[in-house]
């Protein structure tokens, strides 16, 4: 994980231009194991940016040493709190996603922040519309 680490905080401090610090890490999924001798692919881009926070979202894709073939190993998102000289969270630049995978990332993204807040105290259900949403369009 610490190579992913390094590709999201560089994909975070391009979007910001700020010194950044990672605030949590909230998903790391293995889909498939990479074997000594692979090569590895590791692809992090900001899929949002909230107001001095964004989420960043990294991709990890083994090629077999053997076939040369590629294929998605795991996926992971990290949270990024921009700073300024004092570490005290800055405002950083809003993100407009251009392709569909961007766009889906970006809509998921508050609701992966709203979870994350609701599950540690810091918000109420009734506070996480999109949540509620969510739950709401399943028992239709």
């Amino acid at each position: 994980m610490h190579w992913m680490d390094i590709a999201a905080a560089i994909s975070a401090h391009r979007h910001s231009s700020r010194v950044v610090v990672t605030a949590s890490v909230n998903h790391v999924s293995f889909e498939r194991a990479i074997k000594l001798g692979d090569y590895v692919t590791i692809i992090a881009k900001v899929s949002r940016a909230f107001n001095t926070s964004m989420e960043v979202f990294i991709d990890v894709f083994v090629e077999e040493n053997s076939s040369g073939q590629k294929v998605k190993s795991n996926d992971a998102t990290y949270v990024f709190v921009a700073v300024d000289q004092l570490g005290r969270p800055i405002e950083i630049p809003q993100l407009t996603p251009e392709t569909d995978e961007e766009k889906e990332r970006y809509e998921t993204a508050l609701r992966r922040k709203q979870l994350s807040l609701l599950l540690a105290g810091k918000l109420k259900p009734h506070e996480a519309p999109e949540l509620r949403e969510l739950f709401l369009e399943k028992d239709k």
